[in-house]
């Protein structure tokens, strides 16, 4: 991944292979000569000449891994979210869905907040481009859905008849999204990990309250 957000997070990876080591290495190389280029110079700018050769390896390299530019984006935010679904999923199942789901979100943002120079024309670059936004939506619908199922999961619910695991998902989601605009905005002076604290204060009452 373009920043090592989940380093140790996950302790029940397997163990992966020589090959698949390599080619995780590609990809992230390729993710942050990309990410790094279209934040610095706008996404309509670069080429995927430039990207290759930013990250010195060949166009049939680069379409090996991603489709497009946009595609680099979108398994940035992929990665992204399977994070938080696998931070939520490590909670304690007795734990007050305000803390869990703070927690799972928590995790990503605080490591936006320590890779502030890396990852802030990033998020800057999703939330101004027209094309990235939609698609950052478009993974956001399906972060609802896999939160979605892990929240009915651990209360032991059904998430096609009950409305809560939805609704807690939408307004964790919720949150997230407003940290990352106002961190934005800020131009990165305000602390991500607080801001989302602050916003979590906010929904918490409502994520622990009568239907929780």
């Amino acid at each position: 991944m373009y920043f090592s957000v989940y380093d140790g997070a996950v302790s029940s990876r397997p163990e992966v292979t020589m090959a698949e080591r390599k080619r995780q290495l590609v990809s992230s190389e390729l993710t942050e000569a990309a990410l790094q280029l279209l934040a610095r110079k706008g996404f309509d700018a670069v080429t995927i000449d430039e990207i290759v050769a930013t990250a010195g390896v060949s166009r049939r390299t680069f379409f090996r891994y991603f489709a497009s530019k946009e595609d680099v984006v979108v398994q940035f935010l992929a990665d992204m979210g399977d994070g938080i679904r696998a931070e939520l999923a490590a909670r304690p199942d007795d734990e007050r869905p305000s803390v869990a789901l703070r927690h799972a979100v928590w995790v990503p943002v605080a490591a936006c907040g320590d890779h502030r120079e890396r990852v802030l024309p990033v998020v800057r670059l999703i939330l101004r481009t027209p094309a990235l936004r939609a698609r950052f939506l478009e993974r956001q619908a399906q972060w609802s859905d896999d939160l979605t199922g892990e929240v009915a999961r651990r209360l032991g619910r059904d998430a096609g008849d009950d409305m809560y695991p939805r609704l807690a998902a939408g307004m964790a989601l919720s949150a997230f999204d407003a940290v990352l605009r106002r961190w934005s905005e800020s131009d990165g002076a305000e602390d991500p990990a607080q801001l989302t604290d602050r916003a979590f204060a906010v929904i918490a009452p409502a994520l622990d309250g009568d239907g929780a």
